[in-house]
């Protein structure tokens, strides 16, 4: 046997049989179908290895794209461990990253210089504020995210401005269209590109330049996607340039064809992915990318990987069962031989207080057991189903963090530190500037930068070059000498930059910058005890950038600082989790639950409207939901529970709610004997919810309540010092508010003080159901709904 031999038969030892024809697929288009904790990152970076040491490819011949940086530095890292050297001329990059890294080498054929400006999320937002303004438009009707996110959908589906426009029916969507335009316009005068555009662009790159198309297909041998379910038509139009020679699947917006007169291509695209958790639709996600590829690429392999190395089979049993209610998927049948293990425990409480406190009881309990609390989760469908679960958790003195929070690269003080590099590398950028100018506060208000932006725009220069003489602006002597004083500053930092050259450091930079501009000692000088915590993130950000400068780089024509600038434009939501120490539950959104795994979970707020969300249930798609909840399923390894509530403040006064339609789909088999009661929705079932004797003593918040009075003996003062009430207090309260409700009509216009203008819609019983402008269509209790008629 030769050692090429030798070690391809050790790489494929331990793999099982669907994992090894996985790894060993001989070419062309292969599906990889890989359930839940099935060990496709495995496979993935097996696949690699066996490619570079049978010698099928070379490491700089292999593209690896994956979702997240996080996603690509583990593949990276294992990949290096398995050939046992540098992988150094791999590209294992993220969509977004590996797109950036040709467009900084092919720019200027699109028009763009190569230092273009990256622009996240806030940035995106703040340059479509302004466009809004300009066009006059009711920011609070067309509010810059909400529109942000439609340009963001258009560009995802390889939609052009003009497209837009022609698509657009009604005022909104001829509004957005119109931003559209001018966002577009602003970015290409800015030299600046969102995270959007990074896709877009290297597709009309491709598209456009045979000679590029050719090389870089050429380059890459072999094309590898991580989480191919969450791709979308601009990412599956990418792949397709680079490796493919077949139209894309019908049903799109503008289905494109075979470029003409095209050579085929390789076809070596290895797509791995479980449709079954495809979870962002309203991220653009496409699931049909992965339902069709068997359709759309008719010579492909498909492999289905279903032994699941990460939950026993009782919870893979409930996430069976729940999935197979869904029409549309490629079937597969998850198993383990890590054994039965617990049985899945579903709860009913009386609402969501007593629903909290059960959950932290038994959250001590398997601390008590040995379960790290660090291995328990809590997942919910929205981030307001946290609150009591957060003041429960206070209450018990248990550490916990919230995933999804303010992330370090969203703090003010980092991001106006951030501004002030990017700008400094590309003085183009208006949106960058615009945000540096005035901070910390030298003088110059909003007037005074419209006027130097006016002026840039209709002269064709930068506002640096504006800063060389602001009287030709128009400004006023103060206004001249306050700007004329932070131009001397900014002259200041771009000589050190020029005088550095090739050997600038970023953290000397990020200190240069600090110290210069005076941000450093407004804080130092400052009592208020949040700017000690300010200066505290910008010395974590100067430590990031001193790691950074330490860093070995590729060589990729990149200054350390354009390079440095990309890499923190692309870190993702998933990337910023904080890590978890070892002491803390974890509470997050099943969303960002997505890809993670705990010993214990604890799925809360199972109730029709909340989960699956009353959105999904009016317009009858429920598939996404039921894939999100599978996905809450497949997070846990050993525990999982899964609780509701028969009442629920979430969104205004405590209503009756019912029980999930998916609960009511789970396999009893996979079920402990307590939870079919907590299914029946009848009051009293679901096992024991009463509060803990630990808890007798405290009231909502925490604070002791009068009298002192220990046990779970209960009575009314108790039941009023937890925050609830006797189920007759609750039912004569709601008859006598339905006495007392004003009777609604379908079609009458009503305000609500949270939800704003809307129209109702009907009733149902003593319940008003209300379409709301912004929000979609509530269903409120009308003695209660606070509804103000405008008719």
């Amino acid at each position: 046997m030769s050692s090429v031999d030798a070690y391809a038969a050790e790489l494929l030892e331990g793999l099982n049989e669907p994992q090894r024809r996985a790894v060993t697929h001989p070419g062309g288009p292969l599906l990889v179908i890989a359930g839940a904790g099935s060990g496709k990152t495995r496979v993935l970076t097996h696949r690699v290895a066996y490619l570079v040491r049978t010698g099928q490819a070379g490491l700089g011949e292999i593209l690896a794209v994956t979702f997240t940086n996080k996603a690509a530095a583990e593949l990276r890292e294992r990949v290096g461990a398995l050939l046992g050297r540098s992988t150094r001329g791999l590209w294992v990059q993220t969509f977004h990253s590996a797109c950036a890294r040709i467009l900084r080498v092919e720019a200027e054929k699109l028009g763009y210089t190569r230092g273009f400006t990256i622009y996240d999320s806030d940035d995106s937002k703040r340059l479509v504020k302004r466009c809004l303004e300009a066009e006059g438009a009711d920011l609070k009707r067309f509010t810059p995210n909400g529109v942000r996110n439609q340009i963001s959908d258009h560009k995802n589906r390889l939609r052009s401005v003009e497209r837009a426009q022609d698509l657009a029916h009604g005022p909104y969507d001829r509004t957005v269209a119109d931003a559209y335009a001018a966002y577009q316009e602003q970015l290409v005068r800015n030299n600046a590109m969102d995270f959007d555009d990074l896709l877009v662009r290297t597709v009309d790159l491709l598209e456009r330049f045979p000679e590029v198309r050719a090389r870089y297909r050429a380059a890459f041998k072999h094309v590898l996607v991580d989480e191919y379910q969450d791709t979308n038509p601009a990412q599956y139009r990418l792949l397709q340039l680079l490796c493919m020679d077949d139209p894309m699947h019908q049903g799109g917006d503008d289905p494109l064809g075979p470029l003409a007169g095209e050579e085929p291509g390789h076809r070596n695209l290895m797509v791995v992915g479980d449709d079954a958790q495809s979870i962002y639709g309203f991220r653009s996600a496409d699931i049909r990318n992965i339902l069709d590829f068997e359709q759309d690429f008719p010579d492909a392999e498909t492999i289905k990987l279903e032994q699941n190395y990460r939950s026993t089979q009782h919870i893979l049993d409930a996430a069976n069962g729940l999935i197979a209610n869904n029409a549309h998927q490629l079937e597969k049948h998850l198993f383990t031989d890590l054994g039965a293990g617990d049985e899945v425990r579903v709860r009913a409480a009386d609402d969501d207080f007593a629903e909290a406190r059960w959950v932290v009881g038994e959250i001590e309990r398997l601390a008590g057991e040995g379960v790290p609390l660090s291995e328990m989760a809590i997942l919910y469908r929205t981030n307001a189903l946290s609150r009591t679960m957060e003041t429960s958790l206070v209450q018990a003195e248990l550490g916990y963090q919230v995933i999804g929070g303010q992330r370090f690269f969203d703090r003010a003080e980092v991001k106006d530190a951030m501004a002030y590099l990017t700008w400094l590398q590309n003085p183009a950028d208006t949106v960058a500037f615009a945000r540096v100018v005035n901070r910390p506060r030298r003088g110059i208000g909003d007037t005074t930068v419209g006027r130097i932006l006016a002026h840039a725009a209709a002269t064709g220069v930068t506002p640096l070059e504006v800063l060389d003489d602001p009287a030709a602006a128009g400004l006023k002597t103060a206004a001249c000498r306050a700007v004329s004083s932070f131009g001397d500053q900014v002259a200041q930092l771009r000589e050190s930059m020029a005088a550095a050259g090739a050997d600038l450091r970023v953290a000397d930079l990020v200190e240069d910058v600090l110290r210069v501009t005076g941000y450093r000692a407004e804080l130092e000088a400052s009592s208020d005890p949040q700017d000690e915590g300010r200066l505290e993130n910008l010395d974590q950000l100067h430590a990031y950038a001193d790691e950074y400068d330490h860093e070995e780089h590729p060589d990729d024509g990149l200054t350390g600082l354009d390079r440095f600038l990309q890499q923190t434009a692309l870190i993702s939501d998933a990337d910023r989790a904080a890590a978890d120490e070892g002491g803390s539950v974890t509470l997050m959104t099943l969303h960002n639950a997505k890809g993670l795994e705990f010993d214990a979970v604890f799925l809360v707020g199972l109730e029709d409207g909340i989960f699956p969300h009353s959105r999904a249930i009016d317009s009858g798609e429920l598939d996404e939901e039921r894939r999100l909840c599978y996905v809450g399923i497949t997070r846990a390894r050993r525990h999982l529970a899964i609780t509701w509530a028969r009442r629920r403040a979430l969104y205004g006064p405590p209503q009756t709610q019912v029980p999930s339609r998916f609960l009511r789909e789970l396999p009893h088999d996979a079920l402990d004997e307590a939870s079919p009661e907590a299914l029946s929705g009848r009051p009293g079932a679901g096992g024991p919810m009463r509060p803990r004797a630990d808890f007798s003593r405290l009231g909502r918040m925490g604070a002791p309540r009068a009298g002192g009075a220990s046990g779970g003996g209960g009575g009314a003062s108790s039941l009023a010092g937890l925050g609830l009430r006797r189920g007759s207090d609750l039912q004569a309260d709601r008859a006598k508010a339905a006495e007392d409700a004003p009777t609604w009509t379908a079609g009458q216009r009503v305000r609500h003080v949270k939800f704003g203008e809307g129209e109702i819609v009907g009733m149902d019983g003593d319940v008003v159901v209300v379409r709301f402008r912004g929000s979609g269509e509530k269903r409120l209790i009308a003695g209660f709904a606070r509804l103000e008629t405008l008719d």
